[in-house]
């Protein structure tokens, strides 16, 4: 971020505490606002929600769906919530909601089953061969796929390249979103030649060429009363011409690509960001993955899959995910808020349109919520008894909070919950012997870890 190195959240961590949890800075021409702290966040977000659920008019999120994102786009009225609100019951109906020709709970259960097995025997292929892998090649297919399966109703071949290049453009997409690109700060760098720039233009045409090509397939094949995934049931919504009874907003075609874009941004990169993280702790904590596979063991047994209705029966891995989430901290800010009013935070006054960055990083180590903070410990979550400490959860912040938090939280989290609880049920991860990993997080819209291609995953009896 311009003059804030290449760990800006740490650097402003830093800030905060000389500061205090309301702070500002420049960026280039720009005057930025810097929230830290947990209760000026909750402050901020949730109880004067209205005032900071803006987004800043940036040039780079004006490239995204042709600046109709429903995730970037600076508007906040009625009708983005009216659209927001469709996202998130079709999000349900094709997720969480139970599928009758299925023995699965739900769609989203049936379809991470799928990809879980697929995943299970590709390691075993691989163990069989090179004798190593790099896992994030294969969950990013996975987890794309399960948001297709959702989203479009079909899965891709995991080796289809058209399918992949897109998968592996997540990347660059999250570096230059993660906190705004230089020329959203300096006007004029947008008119200077930008090779950054110009392939983020070119990774959101194709991604919206590709939705394109899909939906015009829908259509011709769309039958009423026969829906089959979330956009059929955004064509339903486009020929009706309503969102609800309440809001006579029409959704067009052009809506609906944009729509379908955010659901899979939604249920895409953070998911895929948290497994990998998730087995990286994996297997240089082996202690702690010895002891979810014990509570998976004495829980389940071995004659059957883990399901989503064991989850409240599986603490200590709760407990290792939310830990995963609190320690790597893979969304160091929430997408960029701004002001939606003047306000009053904290006793500051904070004019109309003021860019906002949210460290959720710092919150997730702030040494006054947590006992060291810097240590990987599962534990911290559990009760005397055992259970998941509620008050202590709701403390870690991944997927944002309030008006503009992740609409995809709810099925992410479950999601990332029965991968990992199918994988560890099966297989043992570790590094090839003497191989040290590097955990050091390299900073984006979600951080990831450099790419290590000596990990093993041997069967569990």
């Amino acid at each position: 971020m311009l003059m804030l190195g290449k760990n800006p959240h740490v650097v402003l961590s830093q800030l905060s505490q000389r500061y205090g949890d309301v702070l500002q800075i420049r960026i280039g021409c720009t005057p930025v606002l810097v929230l830290s702290g947990l209760d000026t966040v909750r402050q901020a977000l949730v109880r004067q929600g209205d005032d900071f659920k803006g987004r800043p008019d940036f040039y780079s999120f004006t490239l995204i769906t042709n600046g109709q994102s429903m995730t970037f786009n600076p508007d906040s009225g009625p009708v983005w919530a009216a659209r927001r609100r469709l996202a998130q019951n079709a999000l349900k109906s094709f997720s969480t909601a139970s599928d009758p020709a299925s023995s699965s709970s739900c769609y989203l259960e049936e379809h991470v089953n799928k990809e879980a097995e697929y995943l299970l025997g590709k390691f075993q292929e691989l163990m069989s061969g090179p004798g190593r892998f790099d896992p994030y090649r294969y969950i990013v297919v996975s987890v794309a796929n399960v948001i297709c399966a959702i989203c479009f109703g079909r899965r891709y071949d995991h080796n289809d390249q058209e399918f992949l290049s897109l998968v592996n453009l997540s990347n660059e997409f999250g570096e230059i979103t993660a906190s705004g690109n230089p020329s959203d700060f300096i006007p004029v760098l947008r008119y200077l030649p930008n090779t950054a720039l110009d392939l983020f233009k070119d990774l959101n045409r194709r991604f919206y060429v590709f939705v394109q090509k899909i939906v015009k397939e829908h259509y011709k094949t769309f039958e009423k009363g026969h829906i089959r995934d979330i956009t059929d049931s955004l064509i339903e919504h486009c020929q009706d011409k309503r969102l609800d009874e309440n809001a006579n907003i029409q959704l067009s075609d052009e809506k609906i690509i944009n729509v379908v874009i955010d659901l899979f941004g939604a249920g895409f990169d953070t998911v895929t960001t948290a497994l990998s993280w998730s087995l990286l702790y994996l297997v240089t904590s082996p202690r702690v993955q010895k002891k979810i596979q014990e509570e998976l063991d004495t829980v389940i047994g071995r004659a059957r899959r883990p399901r989503l209705s064991d989850r409240p029966q599986l603490p200590y891995l709760e407990a290792f995910i939310l830990e995963t989430f609190r320690h790597s901290s893979f969304v160091p800010f929430t997408i960029l808020h701004s002001t939606t009013r003047d306000s009053n935070l904290n006793g500051f006054y904070i004019p109309k349109g003021r860019c906002v960055f949210v460290n959720q990083w710092q919150i997730n180590h702030d040494q006054k919520l947590w006992e060291d903070p810097s240590e990987f410990r599962p534990e911290r979550f559990l009760t005397a008894d055992g259970t998941i400490n509620k008050v202590l959860s709701e403390k870690v912040i991944i997927f944002g909070l309030g008006k503009r938090k992740c609409i995809g939280e709810t099925i992410a989290r479950l999601e990332v919950f029965l991968f990992l609880a199918i994988l560890l049920h099966q297989v043992e991860f570790c590094v090839t012997p003497g191989v040290k990993v590097d955990m050091t997080p390299v900073y984006g819209l979600t951080m990831k870890y450099a790419r290590c291609e000596h990990f093993q995953a041997h069967m569990r009896s």
